[in-house]
């Protein structure tokens, strides 16, 4: 897949999946990504790849993201999910004009910190896994956070409730167990259990006010974050081109057509301006590049033979990091489309 970019974050993120991420997934894969692997991430500068410049970000535009996410997806799946947690952390405080902006927005577009997330609980509305209510001159949360990931890693998390009046509130806490705060073990699944994904039991965790990051009502929330997953994954076309890395050229390089198609019509869609319009070719293209990744890693996995059902062996954790991303953000809407582009309608 050529570089659509000539962005220094892409030769960082090349620089850093060659030297790093590559020789060291199959062992990140069995035993967890590091905090050596987090580490060279923030010194990578790739946290604040969409950060303001003033705050210490590069300000790049949604390409660069979209190419580095599919590098070190490629390179270490695992690792990209850890660390794709923080960009939107950024970008809501890069939009925010509460105080909390002033007081992380620097730290997070630098990589000092490592953020991560827990809202996705949010697309179940309106069933409220998470209540938030006033206390004290600040907000208690209660209710169970049913994924999260890096738990162990991220330094703080932008964490999600739904209020008695229909709002929801993001805020910020440390990411670490506290009164009203516990961390169940971390599961185990068929991919990505190295991304260190938890649930948290919320019993009357209190956050002070100007922890506030984000508040509205769920109506005015929701059509951004439907844009958000109408769209192709990035992290599809970096697993799938790092499968057909593994193939001969004879065999890879219709597919690699295909995929490249596919990409294309994709990151069109997203550049496109009215991120609602056109959901139903959004949501069409979108399975395709699940299909390219079904196609490609299964690929891999038959031209690998016997070698392939090794766990250490590199296509069969491509074919289970696909299986991952066929979920990953997955909302009652995608799952439809998906479902229905697989039964030919």
């Amino acid at each position: 897949m050529t570089t659509t970019t000539a962005h220094p974050l892409v030769t960082r993120a090349r620089r850093l999946a060659a030297e790093l991420l590559v020789p060291e997934a199959g062992r990140v894969d069995q035993e967890g990504v590091p905090a050596s692997h987090i580490a060279a991430v923030k010194r990578s500068g790739l946290l604040g790849v969409v950060a303001p410049v003033a705050y210490g970000g590069a300000g790049a535009p949604p390409a660069v993201l979209r190419e580095t996410a599919e590098i070190l997806a490629g390179a270490c799946c695992s690792t990209w999910f850890v660390q794709t947690q923080h960009h939107t952390p950024v970008q809501t405080l890069a939009q925010s004009e509460l105080p909390v902006r002033e007081r992380l927005l620097g730290p997070l577009a630098r990589g000092e910190l490592l953020a991560g997330v827990a809202y996705a609980h949010l697309r179940s509305y309106p069933r409220v896994p998470v209540r938030v209510r006033r206390e004290g001159g600040g907000r208690r949360f209660d209710g169970t956070v049913p994924w999260y990931t890096g738990w162990g890693l991220n330094d703080v998390m932008l964490l999600a409730g739904v209020t008695d009046a229909g709002e929801v509130l993001f805020a910020f806490a440390e990411a670490r167990d506290q009164p009203g705060l516990r961390a169940s073990a971390p599961m185990r699944l068929a991919a990505l259990t190295a991304a260190r994904t938890v649930s948290l039991e919320l019993t009357g965790l209190w956050l002070p006010e100007e922890a506030v990051a984000l508040r509205m009502p769920y109506e005015r929330w929701a059509p951004g974050d439907r844009a958000r997953t109408l769209n192709a994954n990035p992290a599809v076309f970096g697993v799938a081109e790092a499968a057909l890395c593994l193939l001969d050229e004879e065999a890879a390089a219709p597919l690699r057509a295909r995929l490249a198609d596919v990409r294309r019509r994709a990151y069109a869609l997203a550049d496109h301006p009215a991120p609602l319009e056109r959901a139903e070719e959004r949501l069409a293209v979108r399975a395709a590049a699940y299909e390219m990744l079904r196609t490609a890693t299964t690929a891999a996995v038959v031209a690998g033979g016997g070698r392939s059902m090794a766990l250490t062996n590199r296509a069969q954790r491509l074919a289970r990091e696909a299986l991952f991303l066929l979920v990953q953000g997955q909302t009652a809407e995608t799952r439809t489309a998906h479902l229905r582009a697989l039964g030919g309608a």
